[in-house]
């Protein structure tokens, strides 16, 4: 078989078995705390007692960070693709995929007196290079019989997932939208449309944390957008009301409406924003802080009557936050609605009948 149809295939094998590649993944880091009991993987100073308010997380920059000791497979990849983001540009794209500048995790601490998270600069393929590539890798040794427990060559150089000096650690901001009344959104994410996470249920909104594309950033270079509530406007946008990711020249966000609308329902007490900690995929490495963000009924009815059932990335449905989860669920979106759930007294959210996740 020609090789770059092989590696076609082992793709499309990833993208229909996520849920039980990722149990796979997870059974290789049987030490490894866990958030709550989904196979997001986690440290210590990465959750906090209590939901932190989004404001109160200090973000640090580094212009210039020690390169990863990792950026990718030293082998496996179809002949004339120098990184594994080449191969999925010419073998199997998806409807989103583009590299862009993003911000790069090195540093994480929400527990102590100062609640604090660094960054450096990347690119969004600087990320995936290594976890999509790693995740590829376990799925052909699936696919091939490759004994379960056996840890492939380029997992094995990342070694612990947590460390995030070994590779580029693309932030991903994961917020769970929930209504005071006990229903959150639920994200169907379509493999044909995405790179990552194909086929599974998220929460929604989900977005990389990066600068605005077209925008104006305002002083100070790449740390002007360095702001996690301005991302997670753009995502609300983006993908709740099908708004464009791409922002016209000189774009103002301050003086956007749905960056108004939303700061000031925040102001008011109509929304409320919360952190409640931060995991890595064991499968991909992909790493979330979790959010949570609380919204009065009639202002999400106001802020979002014009909801899209379908955006960019899949479908987007209602769901009862009963204490349960969809499955298959990414770890993340698991995550998000265990914690959110374990403090749902402390967030003001009212709850359905149902058991615990």
């Amino acid at each position: 078989m020609e090789f770059g149809t092989e590696w076609r295939k082992v793709r499309e094998f990833l993208n229909g078995n996520r849920h039980t590649l990722g149990a796979s993944a997870s059974a290789l880091y049987p030490e490894l705390p866990r958030v709550e009991d989904t196979p997001l993987l986690t440290r210590p100073e990465w959750i906090p007692g209590t939901p932190l308010p989004l404001e109160s997380i200090r973000l640090r920059w580094n212009p210039r960070p020690a390169p990863p000791a990792v950026t990718g497979p030293d082998e496996g990849l179809p002949p004339g693709h120098r990184t594994y983001a080449e191969a999925i540009e010419a073998l199997a794209p998806p409807a989103v995929f583009e590299d862009r500048p993003t911000y790069r995790l090195l540093d994480a601490d929400l527990t102590g007196a100062a609640p604090s998270l660094a960054f450096g600069p990347a690119t969004y393929f600087d990320a995936l290079n290594v976890g999509e590539a790693a995740a590829h890798e376990l799925a052909a040794g699936v696919a091939m019989g490759r004994p379960a427990g056996t840890e492939p060559p380029l997992r094995r150089r990342v070694g612990d997932p947590r460390d995030l000096s070994r590779r580029t650690a693309a932030l991903a901001i994961t917020t769970l939208t929930v209504t005071r009344s006990g229903s959150y959104l639920l994200h169907w994410r379509d493999p044909a449309k995405v790179a990552h996470a194909g086929g599974l249920h998220q929460v929604v909104p989900v977005g990389v944390f990066q600068p605005v594309r077209g925008g104006r950033g305002g002083p100070g270079g790449d740390t002007a957008d360095l702001d996690l509530w301005r991302c997670m406007v753009r995502e609300f946008g983006e993908e709740l009301l099908g708004m464009a990711e791409d922002y016209e020249p000189g774009f103002d966000q301050e003086a956007w409406p749905l960056h108004r609308a939303l700061s000031a329902a925040r102001a008011d007490g109509r929304l409320t924003v919360r952190c409640l900690g931060l995991g890595v995929d064991p499968l991909t490495f992909a790493v979330d802080v979790l959010t949570v963000a609380v919204f009065d009924d009639t202002a999400f009815g106001e802020l979002f009557g014009g909801l899209v059932p379908v955006n960019a990335e899949g479908r987007i449905t209602r769901a009862p936050f009963d204490g349960t989860a969809p499955s298959p669920v990414q770890p993340a979106g698991a995550a998000a609605l265990r914690l959110a759930w374990r403090h749902r007294a402390a967030l003001g959210i009212a709850v359905r009948s149902g058991r615990a996740p």
